[in-house]
Parts: structure tokens; sequence; C-alpha cells
């Protein structure tokens, strides 16, 4: 794991932590984690076996905790099941809960089974550093299963608010994160030392009446610009005014309602075991691929 001084620092990870606490202190949109989270047990339950202790880290709210919950467990005995919450606003009675740094996880080796986290890794600056951590606090055998924003996320916004500032003041700031990149995250996995790592990407649009509506759903997950090197004063009026022009000229439906792009990333893969497949050594196959094809070399 890198030194927190030897990773870049692309995002306010304690204001993200604001932003968030505000959010659900506020009452938070949650849409997007429902989902998630439906697609979530979906790929757990295709895993027939249980998994007695669970880890949710980083899930910003109680829901991926209360599917978990509601899985069968088989004759395993107790199992139980740890939040390890961003914020204290995002705890919840069910469960037993600690707030941690997502970068700094306090868990001793092989101390779970399951690891999942839902729509939370996206924020963390040190991510290969992270996904060391989870494969070292799980068993051997356990499995990592999550999802992230990924690249192509907000798209549309960020085209959007490029166009309106080079337009009217010049010059452009970001303003929306460089999410994850698909190609990347097999790589980080193996990296990180999990067995048998997938990954595959989720494209979900939503469609809203206007720009305004988008940004404050974004407000309400707490979900807005905490980009490090973001401008850090508000986009001007007639920027933004600019920007809703664009974004219904360009990203429209014919009924008059705006597109928003939503990449989510999933990434799953083992603490290795001796009982997991491995790889055929080269030169190890019995069969020539001419053969297989039933060709004449």
């Amino acid at each position: 794991m890198n030194s927190p001084s030897a990773v870049p620092q692309v995002f306010d990870r304690a204001l993200q932590k604001r932003r968030l606490a505000r959010a659900k202190a506020r009452g938070a949109e949650d849409f997007l984690l429902l989902r998630v989270v439906e697609d979530m047990a979906a790929r757990r339950d295709a895993t027939l076996r249980p998994f007695p202790r669970v880890l949710d880290l980083g899930t910003p709210g109680p829901q991926a905790a209360a599917m978990l919950a509601q899985r069968p467990q088989g004759n395993i005995g107790e199992r139980t099941i740890l939040r390890a919450a961003p914020v204290p606003e995002t705890a919840d009675p069910r469960w037993q809960t600690v707030v941690v740094d997502e970068e700094s996880l306090p868990f001793a080796a092989e101390s779970f089974d399951l690891a999942i986290s839902a729509l939370a890794l996206q924020w963390v600056n040190d991510l290969p550093g992270v996904l060391l951590q989870i494969r070292r606090a799980l068993a051997p055998d356990g499995l990592f299963l999550a999802c992230l924003m990924g690249g192509q996320t907000l798209q549309e916004l960020r085209a959007v608010f490029a166009q309106a500032e080079e337009e009217i003041t010049g010059g452009a700031s970001p303003r929306v994160a460089p999410f994850a990149d698909l190609r990347d995250m097999g790589a980080l996995l193996q990296r990180a030392g999990f067995a048998l790592p997938v990954t595959d990407i989720d494209t979900v649009t939503v469609r809203y009446a206007d720009i305004f509506a988008l940004m404050a759903d974004l407000r309400a997950m707490g979900a807005t610009n905490v980009l490090v090197h973001r401008l850090k004063k508000p986009l001007r009026r007639a920027a933004l005014l600019r920007a809703a022009e664009i974004y219904a000229q360009q990203f429209c439906d014919p009924d008059g309602r705006i597109r928003a792009t939503f990449e989510i990333v999933w990434l799953s893969g083992w603490a290795p075991h001796e009982s997991q497949q491995k790889p055929l050594k080269p030169g190890s196959a019995r069969m020539r691929l001419a053969d297989a094809l039933g060709k004449t070399e």
C-alpha cells in the first residue's frame, strides 16, 4: 500500500464525506443505489455457497446489508454482517457498524468470507492500495464483489460544461470526476492478488426534465464535484444557463427530457485458495488447435 503522500490526491475525500453526510441528513436520493443492490443480489446468488462473515465496505446506506441479510445462509450457523460506513449519518441500528476511512482499513487479515461495496470506491485516491487491503481482509477462498462509477458516467454533463465554459469564459474547469476505466480494473484486481478476477459494465440511462433536475439529484446523492483541482468558485450563471441550452440541444429525447449516463463497473475476485481453478502451464495442452478445429496445417 502506498503512503498517502505518494498517492496523487485526485479527490478531496473530506469534502466528499461532508457532502454525503449533508445529503443523508436531508434525505438522500437512493434510486441508483437500489438499482445496483438489486443487481448485486443476483450476482451474489450466482455463487452457491454460504459466507458466514460479511463486510459491507463504504456503501452509502444500509441497502446492501439489508439485501445480504435476506439471502439464504444454509447450515453455517450464525452469520455476521459488519457495515464499514463512510460517515456516521449512514449508520443503521439494524447492523453492527463502524465508521472507517476506506483507504485505511482497520481489519485483521482473513477476517471476512465476503466483502462487498456499492458505489463507494470511485472516490478513493489509492484504489490499488484499497483493493490490496480488501484482499488481505478476506479469508482464503473469500469473495470480493463491488461496483463503482465508470469513466463514461455523466459524459453528457462533462461535455456541456466544457463547451459552455469555453464559450463564456474562454477556458474550462474540471467539474466531473475522471471515474474508473474498465480496461484498468482487471489488472488492478490481479495486482492486488485476487484470483479469477472478472469485470464488466452496466450502463444506466436516467432521464430528467432539465440539467437543473439532474444537478439536484447529484446533490441529493452527495455526488457533486470534489476534485482537488476544481475551480473553487461557483459556475458563472451565464455559463450554467448556456450549459442547460447545450444539454437540451445535444442530449434531448423527442419528449423534451434529457439523458444522463451512469456507467457501473462491476468487479469480482477471490482470495487465493488451493482448491481454485488454475490456468494450464504454457505447453501443457494435450491437443493441437488445428486438431480441435479439424484443419490440416
